[in-house]
Order: structure tokens, then C-alpha cells, then sequence
């Protein structure tokens, strides 16, 4: 039986790299984001089985019932991937920019999140996947909302996933935990190391989706960092 995925946020770097890749595998997809003519032109390049669908996730009615409207045309939905984010947004004011990363990375997170729940425990079935980051392991003085949007993220599918356990629905949560991946986010930053081409963080995203894991690192090797974090104490953390 065909499998069907939702790519919310599927214009440009993590997003773009896992719909070619799931669509390589067989997937059929309906692919969301704000750039309608890059979704155009994404479409056109992947070909037949593609749904595309303008969405802004912080117009969150709106987000909910375009979703909605893109399972009805794909008939139903298996996995839905929860990767709209953005991280320094360029706003007049330290609270513009950090209000932009909460609506997106927060509030448009947590309605699509519940909403495909919800979804999935009326259908009996699904799964869903959320993109945090390594950042969420700590704060970070530079991008203190961005890193503890992505905190709440993991936090957040942690939660759905217990509450899956006690479901009578079979439904699957998976953290994406990326390092650093090629992106507009990381274009130009300093500082970066064992930065993962689109392609391979794409294809090691594709295999955990695919394994149904809890939870999984992009790329693996970041696994390391994500336990050293864990043991650093705060005031160490506290100095960066």
C-alpha cells in the first residue's frame, strides 16, 4: 500500500532534502510552507504523487485547516513531519525576533502537533515526527529562544509519546535531533563543525522515520555531544 507523508515546512534545507528523499522511496507527499513558488518548483522537480499547500504555521486556524485540506485530497495521511522553524529572525527589537521564533517554532508547532493527535488516534494510526535540535540541550545567551523553543520541542514529543503508550490508537512520536545540517539557517555562521550535507542528514532521517524510533541524532556522531551536554553542570553551561 502506497505510504503517505505531510512535510510541514518543505521549502528549503531539512525539509526540501527529506521530501526528495522520501519521495525517491515511494512516498507520496503533500508538502507545506509560506514560498508558494518554491513549492511550485518542487513539485514540478519530484513529479507525479506531490500535493503542495501554501501554509503560514503561526496562523495556526488557518494551519490546522489547510492541513486538513491537504490529508482530504491525499485521501488519508501515515506520517505527518513537523519541521517549520525558524531561528534568528531579523526583527526590529530583541522581543520581534524572539516573538517570531516562539510563534513559529512553538505555536505552530504545538496546534499541528495536537492536531495530528488528534488525527491519528481517530484513524487508529500514525505517526508523527518533530525536528528539535541539539541546541535544546542548553541555553545559549545569542539564541536563547530559538534553543529553548527546540527544548520544548523534545519535551513536548516526549509528553505525545506517553500519551501514545496509553492510546488504544497505534501511534509512533519521533524526535529528530539534528547537529549542524546545511540550511539558510547555518549559511554563513562561524563556528560550525561536523556540518552534514541536506543529503545525508535527509536519508538518516528517512531510515529513523522508517524504524519508528523514539528518538534519533542527525548525524549519529551527535548522539556524543547530546550526552556531554547532559553532564556539563549549569555553571559551566552558565559561563558560555
Amino acid at each position: 500500500m502506497e505510504r503517505k507523508a505531510v512535510i510541514i515546512g518543505a521549502t528549503s534545507g531539512i525539509g526540501r532534502a527529506l521530501a526528495e528523499e522520501l519521495h525517491s522511496r515511494g512516498y507520496a507527499l503533500g508538502l507545506t510552507g509560506r514560498r508558494v513558488e518554491r513549492l511550485e518548483e518542487l513539485k514540478n522537480s519530484l513529479g507525479k504523487n506531490v500535493k503542495i499547500q501554501f501554509m503560514d504555521v503561526t496562523k495556526t486556524r488557518d494551519a490546522i485547516d489547510q492541513l486538513e485540506m491537504l490529508i482530504r485530497e491525499l485521501k488519508h495521511m501515515d506520517i505527518i513531519v513537523l519541521n517549520a522553524g525558524v531561528s534568528n529572525f531579523r526583527g526590529s527589537t530583541m522581543w520581534k525576533t524572539e516573538k517570531r521564533v516562539i510563534d513559529v517554532n512553538i505555536r505552530g508547532f504545538t496546534a499541528l502537533a495536537n492536531y495530528s493527535f488528534d488525527y491519528f488516534e481517530k484513524k487508529g494510526n500514525g505517526h508523527i515526527v518533530g525536528i528539535s535540535s541539539v541546541a535544546g540541550h542548553f541555553g545559549y545567551g545569542l539564541s536563547a529562544a530559538y534553543n529553548a523553543s527546540k527544548a520544548f520541542v523534545s519535551t513536548y514529543l516526549q509528553g505525545y509519546r506517553q500519551r501514545a503508550n496509553h492510546s488504544k490508537a497505534d501511534i509512533a512520536v519521533t524526535d529528530i535531533i539534528p547537529g549542524f545540517v546545511e540550511s539558510e539557517m547555518t549559511d554563513g555562521k562561524p563556528g560550525m563543525f561536523w556540518v552534514a550535507g541536506k543529503d545525508k542528514a535527509a536519508r538518516q532521517i528517512a531510515n529513523a522515520i522508517e524504524s519508528r524510533k523514539n528518538r534519533a541524532y542527525i548525524t549519529k556522531r551527535w548522539w556524543l555531544v547530546g550526552w556531554v551536554l547532559k553532564l556539563v553542570p549549569n555553571w559551566v553551561l552558565d559561563r558560555i
